[in-house]
């Protein structure tokens, strides 16, 4: 069963979530066979794929960044909803949800799947939680990236 990653964006404009699930959706239902997803569960592009992967009938698990995760997003209803549907759920060993435990889960996801999707609009950045360098580290390792930038989606 191939295991998916997502990483993308968390901050989207009024009207790119419903572009970027439709996207995602599509994507994820040209895969053969069970789905599996593998996401930290961020706000924005983690939680839609959690969404489109349990809509297709797939399963997924969660690796979140730190013990204080679920403090950090914005929407817990969502949040805690999805986490409930989990088949495992790992927390990294970090008390807080920083840049160094965003880039230990970003890792620890690259290391579960065999294909990332990224919810990304192409432009670069250095910061290593960055949706650019999840990206940019999964090519280096030869991961397969699927990129997906609905027209007229934008970040908020």
């Amino acid at each position: 069963m191939p295991r998916i990653g997502v990483t993308g964006h968390v901050r989207l404009a009024d009207g790119t979530a419903e572009l970027v699930y439709a996207a995602l959706s599509a994507t994820l239902a040209t895969h053969d066979g069970p789905l599996h997803g593998v996401t930290c569960l961020a706000d924005g592009a983690d939680q839609l794929f959690a969404r489109a992967v349990a809509a297709l009938g797939g399963t997924f698990e969660v690796v979140l960044p730190a013990a204080d995760y679920r403090t950090v997003v914005d929407d817990r209803e969502s949040f805690d909803d999805l986490l409930g549907k989990a088949i495992r759920v790992d927390y990294l060993p970090y008390a807080r949800s920083d840049a160094a435990a965003y880039f230990a889960a970003s890792d620890e996801l690259l290391n579960r799947v065999d294909h990332l999707i990224a919810v990304w609009d192409g432009v670069a950045s250095d910061v290593v939680s960055s949706t650019a360098h999840v990206v940019r580290t999964a090519r280096d390792r030869g991961l397969p990236v699927t990129v997906i930038w609905p027209a007229g989606a934008r970040r908020a």
